[in-house]
């Protein structure tokens, strides 16, 4: 996604420059260093948007695997996975507004998903980067081997269809392939593939970067086999890039999710012996040159390498902050600070942040992206942070949902959901704000946060609209592993009450029975508000009588700062 002449991922704008990229078979040197790039971890304020509730998971639903099981899906790897795709919108959707615009954003400036963009676009709403993953996420969803003829005919039989119906802009190297590959004739997978051969072979620079900005969610197909995840990045990609600096770029960057996923750790370097062996010093040399630069230098950035350079170092040279709770201090919020860091680097801003996004989400969850982010973002096909995250999860479990029916089922089938205590009562510092249970009754709520899992029908307030019902990652769990975040998660989920509650909303927070997740929820949020700990937990115990009033939600809940903590 480039406005260059010779590595063209994206289509001519008349405010994009028009430089030569790097050639992709020489090393690229380092330029000058740049300023560095300061996190600055302040609110990021998103723009409002219309709620798009999405139909196009049906299809997925119809054909789920039912032949197995899936890979072994414990709370941290399913968190994880969920957060692929989810941060991947999130960085498209914070570049987007900020695309070919010099300079992208001033040193105290933060991103916002503010829409316009080449689209032009709306508010929250990501572009062709998070597009394209979709068409393939739609497919791998259902637990298809996506190396298979099969699998890569329906993933090019739905870029057609994208490049036809849906693509709100498409670079031109992708434009030439699928515009070619319509004229020809055979099976849908081959005459992409083939068309993309021949345009590698006519063009000496075709290694553009629309392969890898959407190969991120490929990292989810096969957690327990990087060969299977090296050879599935490599034919998806071979779909509309013949070079073969694309397909190398992809096979380093889904290995690198899968990783993530796995370990939780960083790790680009990971997947070199996955390369031909020819090939594995040249892309160690560009790997080391990006880790912990300053990631300004690698601009302009459609050529495939520059690209991974740029989100790579954007994700490397960003510090993890320390985990201080008092002040607002989270070491997930590496994700958005490298994300804004993303947006700075300039150029082809939305499809560097969606990279970059993938992997920064695979390693923190989606626990880690803010409230006003996943309440914000959304985009073609219809969908929305619900849709995001079942199919990130869905993906990397090939198909199968869990024995409750969840993420997919319209009710979550559990006997704890059945049999719950109805009557919502009253926050005992702020009548606007409602505590209960999955089964919640008796409150006036037009506004939901959820801790719980839910069915896609499955909403404690009636009528309530998608956009003022916020989902939180949030387990009861005394299990450290089961909650990395929950310092974060239970400040976001104050945050969240404390903005609906600006809008003049009356919230209602729920979890399943109200015993841990609710009433720690009260507290945090009793915090926000000026509350001393001892005074918020003495009132919620007394107002929750079915609170368990210990345990680690409960005393992290204490921690949470006065004033709503910085994102």
């Amino acid at each position: 996604m480039t406005l260059n002449s010779t590595v063209t991922d994206r289509a001519c704008h008349p405010r994009a420059p028009n430089r030569a990229p790097p050639d992709p078979r020489r090393p690229i040197r380092a330029a000058r260093s740049a300023p560095p790039i300061r996190a600055d971890p302040r609110v990021v304020q998103v723009g409002h948007r219309r709620p798009t509730l999405s139909g196009h998971l049906g299809a997925v639903r119809a054909t789920l695997n039912t032949q197995h099981t899936g890979a072994v899906m414990d709370s941290t790897t399913s968190d994880r996975s969920a957060g692929v795709l989810l941060a991947q919108a999130c960085g498209d959707a914070l570049g987007v507004p900020y695309e070919f615009r010099a300079p992208p954003l001033g040193e105290d400036e933060l991103a916002e998903m503010k829409g316009g963009g080449l689209g032009p676009y709306e508010p929250g709403e990501w572009s062709d980067d998070t597009q394209m993953g979709l068409c393939i996420a739609r497919v791998a969803a259902r637990g298809a081997d996506l190396s298979s003829d099969e699998a890569l005919d329906e993933i090019a039989e739905a870029f057609l269809d994208w490049g036809a119906h849906g693509a709100s802009d498409i670079g031109n190297q992708t434009r030439a392939v699928l515009s070619a590959a319509r004229r020809s004739e055979g099976p849908v997978g081959k005459r992409l593939r083939d068309t993309a051969a021949t345009h590698a072979a006519r063009n000496s620079r075709s290694a553009g970067n629309g392969a890898l900005m959407r190969t991120s969610v490929v990292g989810l197909t096969s957690l327990d086999d990087r060969d299977a995840t090296a050879r599935a990045a490599r034919a998806v990609a071979e779909l509309t890039h013949g070079d073969p600096l694309a397909a190398e770029s992809c096979v380093l960057w889904s290995e690198a999710v899968r990783v993530a996923v796995t370990d939780g750790r960083f790790d680009l370097l990971s997947g070199l012996d996955l390369l031909a062996d020819d090939r594995r010093e040249q892309w160690r040399d560009w790997i080391n040159q990006a880790t912990g630069a300053d990631p300004r230098q690698f601009t302009p950035n459609g050529f495939t390498v520059t690209a991974l350079q740029a989100a790579w170092a954007a994700i490397t040279s960003t510090p993890e902050p320390g985990l201080d709770p008092a002040a607002g201090s989270y070491p997930c919020l590496h994700l958005q600070h490298a994300l804004h860091n993303a947006v700075r680097v300039g150029n082809d801003t939305d499809t560097v942040a969606a990279i970059a996004g993938g992997l920064l989400g695979a390693r923190w969850g989606s626990s880690a992206v803010p409230w006003n982010w996943r309440r914000a973002v959304h985009g073609w096909p219809g969908m929305a942070v619900r849709d995001l995250v079942s199919l990130g999860i869905l993906t990397a479990a090939r198909g199968a949902s869990g024995p409750n029916g969840w993420p997919m089922g319209e009710r979550v089938e559990s006997s704890l959901y059945d049999y719950t205590p109805h009557a919502a009562v009253r926050h005992p510092h702020d009548e606007g704000v409602w505590l209960g249970t999955v089964s919640a009754s008796g409150h006036d709520a037009d506004a939901v946060v959820s801790m719980c899992r839910l069915g896609a029908g499955q909403v404690p307030a009636p009528g309530v609209d998608l956009r003022d019902h916020v989902e939180a990652w949030l387990i009861d769990s005394e299990d450290r592993d089961k909650n990395p975040n929950l310092d974060f998660v239970l400040a976001d989920i104050a945050a969240a009450t404390a903005g609906l509650r600006a809008e003049g909303r009356r919230v209602l927070l729920h979890c399943v029975r109200a015993e841990q997740r609710t009433p720690s929820a009260g507290i945090a949020y009793a915090r926000t508000m000026g509350v001393t700990a001892d005074e918020a937990q003495d009132a919620i115990r007394e107002a929750t009588p079915n609170a368990r009033g210990y345990g680690r939600l409960w005393d992290a809940a204490r921690q949470v700062p006065a004033a709503t903590p910085a994102h």
